[in-house]
């Protein structure tokens, strides 16, 4: 190994090293003392009642750990949004399992928890999964009332979903374990079967302080709507259960009686390990983000047997297109190529750069995916699409929504892994949160954003010295520097994978090694849903 493989496998270790430590502290939800009170109480935690219901020594692919990471301090924050997401297995049927988790502000909803939870019933429809919600919830953060509760995006738009689902046959389960209250009774109730857990399980539009105030009546939440009263007496709830343990083994019943629907059809055969070394990537993404390297090689470290059919090898080369197979499964591959690369005309082609018969070329590949049934995966290590007159009178913005449009009227499920740079329409081109991927990730060393640190702090920067000077001010070389220093530890902060993840523009900041779970996972999860026609629509040639 090389001075410089060692030194970029230093750095990428110690960004997964952070990554984990990050993890852990995030899992903790509320803290030590909060996990404490909720095991007082006889209750099992969020991330317990999960591990509890999935089927032992079988994944669990988290989604949105980070969401809310960084957000809402001014309230004590809300660590994972409050609510534990993810794809797991239970009695072997794979599906989404939302639980609310009661360590965080009682399990009440933030403006991101609304969207977290609308995240997780979106994966749920478009894979046709069923869902379980395990529901430990103190309803809407009064606080921040006006940004969760009126809106198309917010905590109504649930409901809607439970409703939408319904009529499309997704099984939805749902276990009351703790608090459900005002408008969010309505998500289990909605549900297919309702569950609760006695003493612990409450239910009700009103707690028993509002209807005093309300209506004057005395009563204690148990008997207005505690197990007993809504599955003896209102009917609301199917079955009641001494404990939260009970309860997920009466889930696991259901599970293992609900029939098979059809299929998408995507081909698997055995998986097979990649021949080349996976430990290897740590190594192989420069720490230098301007310096070249081989997406080629990448791809090999991630596939099976490391075998990769690339399409069109001799044409478009700052794209990287071909067939392999990710853990059995067959996928489509579309890759920002790194390495400076050189054309039949003897030009020289800057890596990470979309040019015209780049474009042209993924199209292409993209509308063959389309009409064999292979998923698509996308890897962003893209800089945007190439500017100036040679490329403007070579069509680049034709050959650009040409790719655009292949890939968003895409029917086949797409998968979306961010490595390196995501930025402006590159990110879109790419299969950016925008196209609805299936599943989106990001390594440690992902940045999204419209353009560079670099490049938008000197643009920032110049508009504000020319704001200045408007005004009549002048600012000295030092202030200058000062100003541009301030812009570019802002701008990099948004750099970040943690801050895109924290906004859900990602499902997660994965170490490399967990790639290859992550895309399988997920071409599971979509192989529930039988896929439409491609229909590519109006494009130019």
């Amino acid at each position: 190994m090389d001075l410089e493989f060692n030194k970029n496998e230093d750095q990428l270790k110690q960004l997964c090293s952070q990554l984990n430590h990050k993890e852990k502290i995030t899992k903790l939800g509320g803290g030590e003392k909060k996990i404490s009170d909720q095991h007082k109480k006889g209750k099992l935690t969020a991330r317990e009642r999960i591990n509890y219901l999935i089927d032992s020594d079988t994944p669990f692919l988290e989604v949105g750990l980070f969401a809310g990471d960084g957000m809402y301090e001014e309230v004590g924050g809300c660590p994972s949004a409050g609510v534990v997401v993810g794809l797991g297995y239970v009695r072997g049927r794979q599906c989404v399992i939302v639980a609310n988790d009661a360590t965080v502000k009682a399990g009440a909803w933030f403006p991101i928890t609304a969207k977290k939870n609308l995240r997780a019933q979106e994966i749920a429809m478009e894979n046709r999964l069923p869902i379980i919600y395990l529901v430990d919830s103190a309803g809407v953060f009064l606080p921040m009332q006006d940004e969760i509760f009126p809106d198309k995006e917010h905590f109504g738009r649930q409901f809607r979903n439970n409703a939408k689902m319904s009529s499309m046959g997704i099984v939805q389960i749902a276990a009351i374990m703790g608090s459900c209250v005002a408008g969010g009774a309505y998500l289990p109730i909605m549900s297919d079967e309702a569950m609760i857990v006695d003493k612990t399980g409450s239910i009700f539009l009103a707690g028993s302080y509002l209807v005093k105030a309300a209506i004057g009546e005395d009563i204690d939440n148990e008997t207005l709507g505690g197990a007993t009263t809504h599955c003896e007496i209102s009917g609301v709830t199917d079955n009641k259960f001494p404990n939260d343990e009970a309860c997920l083994d009466y889930i696991k019943n259901i599970f293992d009686k609900i029939g098979h629907e059809q299929r998408a059809g995507f081909d698997r055969i055995a998986s097979a390990e990649p021949k080349e070394k996976q430990e290897d990537l740590y190594g192989m993404m420069p720490t230098d983000r301007v310096k070249p390297y081989d997406m080629v090689d990448i791809i090999k470290h991630i596939v099976d047997n490391s075998d990769f059919d690339e399409y069109k090898a001799l044409y478009g080369k700052t794209i990287v297109c071909g067939y392999a197979r990710i853990d059995g499964w067959a996928v489509g591959i579309v890759a920002n190529q790194r390495k400076v690369v050189k054309t039949k005309k003897g030009e020289m082609q800057m890596g990470g750069v979309i040019y015209s018969d780049s474009a042209d070329k993924a199209a292409r590949f993209i509308m063959n995916c389309n009409q064999r049934k292979v998923p698509l995966v996308f890897i962003q290590d893209v800089s945007g699409f190439m500017v100036g007159s040679k490329a403007e009178h070579g069509g680049i913005i034709k050959d650009g929504a040409k790719m655009v449009n292949a890939m968003a009227n895409s029917t086949v499920p797409k998968f979306t892994l961010i490595i390196g740079n995501s930025y402006g329409a590159g990110n879109y081109a790419m299969c950016g949160k925008a196209y609805d991927p299936r599943l989106i990730y990001a390594w440690p060393t992902a940045q999204i954003a419209v353009m560079s640190g670099a490049s938008a702090a000197k643009t920032l920067l110049q508009i504000r010295v020319s704001t200045l000077k408007s005004q009549g001010k002048e600012i000295s070389k030092e202030e200058e520097q000062q100003l541009l220093k301030e812009i570019t530890d802002r701008y990099n902060d948004q750099l970040s994978p943690y801050y895109a993840a924290s906004r859900l523009w990602v499902d997660g900041v994965i170490d490399p090694l967990e790639t290859r779970k992550v895309i399988s996972m997920g071409i599971e999860a979509a192989n529930h849903a039988p896929i439409e026609k491609f229909n590519v629509g109006v494009i130019q040639t």
